[in-house]
């Protein structure tokens, strides 16, 4: 007989960016800036990425696309592995992700990809990485975990390695 189970799902829903404390907003900020360097020239869909290292500093990341479109490279793993690249034991707080161009009220949360490689970090610096997914005139979701975003994920267990 099957068991059914059930995933929740926690996030807070802000009404607008200027309700956020001063450090999320710029944060934010800094991720729509880094969306105007995107290089979109086949979607026009320009995503920049701000990630929160845990020592102070921010990197910024902007999807880059390519012709032969799985080659492009999202802003948010841009921004991540660029900031794990200039050091590999840095810790994520968190990571702000803006589409300026969006008409709608509701945010972009990341694709799948990205969950997958911002999940991979969550494991590999064992803390939740907060997620702040916002549009300049509408809502800011923030959620408290990549984890929440990719429930049954596939992880470094399944390959038959201890994480």
């Amino acid at each position: 007989m099957a068991n059914p189970r059930k995933l929740t799902f926690h996030y807070v829903q802000h009404p607008t960016w200027a309700s956020l404390p001063k450090e999320d907003r710029k944060l934010l900020d800094q991720a729509m800036a880094a969306a105007r360097k995107a290089y979109a020239p086949y979607s026009k869909f320009k995503v920049g990425a701000a990630v929160q290292l845990e020592e102070g500093p921010v990197v910024t990341g902007s999807n880059q696309e390519n012709a032969s479109f799985p080659a492009g490279t999202c802003a948010e793993r841009t921004a991540l592995h660029a900031a794990l690249a200039a050091d590999p034991k840095a810790v994520v707080e968190c990571v702000a992700i803006v589409v300026p161009q969006l008409k709608r009220q509701v945010p972009v949360s990341p694709c799948g990809i990205c969950r997958q490689a911002l999940l991979e970090q969550e494991h590999r610096q064992g803390s939740p990485i907060r997620l702040l997914m916002g549009t300049r005139k509408g809502i800011v979701i923030e959620t408290f975990s990549a984890e929440s975003l990719l429930p049954l994920a596939f992880d470094g267990s399944f390959l038959g390695r201890r994480r």
